[in-house]
């Protein structure tokens, strides 16, 4: 059974950091290509970060660029999403997903979520 585990959520004022983790389980990680997304209250779930399989790859929203870092540890089989300078806008739940393809166009597994509130 395949589980991706989010933690690392929680309240934070803006400009502070959070660091998620999402740990993956009944999968061969390191043959997925890793995402996040994160969906807002009344807002379609979007596309924030990815790292693709088999390389260090890795591409964001242009709204996260330069603050957002994606990362993966293959030997804890978990993807990390570091937040810096975080803003009231980032208020959202996170998500991870794995994809077998390149890209994360076809995603195969969903976490359950981690809220982030981001506060003034």
């Amino acid at each position: 059974q395949v589980q991706l585990v989010e933690s690392g959520g929680g309240l934070v004022q803006a400009g502070g950091s959070l660091r998620l983790s999402c740990a993956a389980s009944g999968l061969s990680f390191g043959i997925y290509s890793m995402g996040w997304f994160r969906q807002a209250p009344g807002n379609e779930r979007q596309f924030v970060a990815g790292i693709r399989r088999g390389s260090a790859y890795t591409y964001y929203v242009d709204s996260v660029k330069g603050r957002f870092t994606i990362s993966r540890d293959f030997a804890k089989n978990t993807v990390y999403l570091q937040m810096n300078s975080l803003k009231l806008e980032d208020t959202a739940v996170y998500f991870c997903a794995a994809s077998s393809g390149p890209a994360l166009d076809v995603l195969d597994y969903w976490g359950q979520g981690t809220q982030v509130t981001v506060s003034s």
